[in-house]
Parts: C-alpha cells; structure tokens; sequence
C-alpha cells in the first residue's frame, strides 16, 4: 500500500550532511509524487538532496496559505495508484505549524498510513536548549499582530506559564521579531524568563536565556531572522 511521507528538510543554509539521516536520501529518491509549500524551495531542496533526481520527471502540487482547501483531497489521488507521496515544507518539519498538517488529516481519515521521517524541529530544538521545562510546555503558533490583542496574550501566556510552570512556545514572521521582543519586554515581569534562539543549526545559531529585565539592556539583533520566543522557569 501507498504511503505518505514526511519529509523534513534544513531550517536554512546549511549542509544536508549537517542535520539529515542518510538514509533520508534514499526514501526521497524514491518518490515521483510530492506536495509542498513552495516549488521553488522544493525543487532546489531535492537536487541538493540527490543531484541525480530528475526534476522534470516529478509531480509537485503546491500547498500554502493560497490553496483552496477543496483541492487538498485531489493531491492524494496517486496513492489509489499505488504512488507514495512526500510532503515538503518550507524549512524543519513539515505538518508543525504548517499547511501540510491539512493533508495529514484527510490521510487519516482514508486510512492512509502516514510515516513522518527524522529532521530538525526549531520548536523542540530551541526547547531542549532553553533550560525550561520540557515536562508541561504549549506551541501556540503566531501571536496576534495588532494591540491590544498582542499584549493581553502575552500577560494571558505569562500567567499560564506562573500558575501552571507550562513553558510557553511562540514565533513571529521574521521582519516583526524586533516588534514582538518590545512588547514581549513591556508587558512581562522582569523576572520572568525569556529565551530567544535564532538561526537554529545555522553557523549564526543564538539561544540564550535571561530574565527580561537582561533582554532591556542587552538587545539581540534579531530582525528578519527565523526566531522561536519561550517564557518559562528555568
């Protein structure tokens, strides 16, 4: 039977070599059939993986923030034909704060067997290296853009992570990081700790965690850098 694959891919520039199994290129070699969130990324990503993959030969249906959802169930039909399919994201794992969670459910539902492979997690990396807790610990993805939404879920988040010691979890687009960490700064007790890493796996990696009376003195350069942001007890 047909299967659908989860494969992982660097969380930038960085080698293959660096933070992919080997036997990674092997699963990907042998698939013809893939969607992905960004084509481009995608087609450079597997001739990086394999440089003998014939780009030309391979099925690629795109699934970002644009897709019609209506179309999702259409992108599974090769598995009837005994096609396996691999689902790319745009950097990490994909199905995790990703569209291609979307296609993961409807396999389910048809009984599809699903196979995540191995691969860099920025959410769980920056975890482990944070000094937080990693026993209660909550994603929850974007927080809102505009205020006062923004602050009353950052003070609703820090509370949580007081009452319950449940580290809390969150990312922004790159080019508002240095806006999230202003209000990050402002709305937060002093005390309570904040970890930044930036550029995971990267040779520009930085995870540091310090109380947020540290981060208004001591400002990272971070602004359009991918950045995962924790509030926690360490």
């Amino acid at each position: 039977m047909a299967k659908l694959y989860l494969i992982p891919t660097t969380l930038g520039d960085t080698s293959i070599e660096r933070v992919l199994p080997p036997d990674l290129n092997e699963v990907v070699s042998s698939i013809q059939v893939f969607i992905v969130e960004n084509l481009r990324t995608a087609r450079r990503f597997l001739k990086k993986m394999n440089p003998a993959i014939v780009i030309d030969d391979l099925i690629f249906f795109e699934l970002n923030q644009h897709t019609d959802k209506k179309e999702i169930s259409r992108f599974l039909e090769p598995l009837k034909n005994g096609q396996d399919i691999g689902i790319i994201s745009e950097a990490g794992c994909p199905a995790v704060a990703d569209p291609g969670a979307e296609v993961v459910k409807i396999a389910h539902t048809r009984n599809i067997q699903v196979v995540p492979l191995v691969g860099p997690s920025s959410i769980l990396l920056a975890l482990m290296a944070s000094g937080m807790s990693g026993q209660n610990f909550a994603f929850n993805g974007y927080l809102p853009i505009r205020n006062p939404e923004k602050s009353n879920q950052i003070k609703m988040l820090e509370k949580r992570m007081q009452t319950e010691n449940q580290t809390q979890i969150f990312i922004e687009t790159p080019y508002r990081n240095a806006q999230l960490l202003d209000e990050l700064i402002k709305n937060c007790d002093p005390q309570t700790m904040l970890c930044i890493a930036v550029d995971i796996t990267l040779d520009t990696e930085f995870i540091l965690s310090k109380p947020v009376s540290y981060w208004k003195k001591n400002l990272p350069n971070i602004q359009k850098r991918p950045a995962i942001f924790m509030i926690g007890k360490v």
